[in-house]
């Protein structure tokens, strides 16, 4: 069956980097853009960022642009998420997400990202 699995999430300290892994079985990863999101406890899911089937477009919200970086590996079916700067606000559930946005989304179980001193 469809399944992602994540995994790279830890305890840094601020100013430190962490690179999240998303490995994809059961489809054909190559035909489909991929999304980080993440959720913040008690809060709702929050779109981090996005990259197209060929990885030419990698859309990102504010809050990281600048220091996250989408990249994605085809003959692995792996997505990364490559975070620097990190800030306590960072701090959250990381989902890798395929078919963002449509009726039908496949998420992974997550890997906790937590940024304290």
């Amino acid at each position: 069956q469809e399944q992602l699995v994540e995994s790279g999430g830890g305890l840094v300290q601020p100013g430190g980097s962490l690179r999240l892994s998303c490995v994809a079985s059961g489809f054909t990863f190559s035909n489909y853009d991929m999304t980080w999101v993440r959720q913040a406890p008690g809060k709702g899911l929050e779109w981090v960022s996005s990259i197209s089937t060929d990885g030419r477009s990698t859309p990102y919200d504010d809050s990281v642009k600048g220091r996250f970086t989408i990249s994605r590996d085809n003959a692995k079916k792996t997505v990364y998420l490559q975070m620097d700067s990190l800030k306590p606000e960072d701090t959250a559930m990381y989902y890798c997400v395929k078919a963002w946005g449509t009726g039908s989304p496949l998420r992974g179980q997550g890997t906790q990202v937590t940024v304290s001193s």
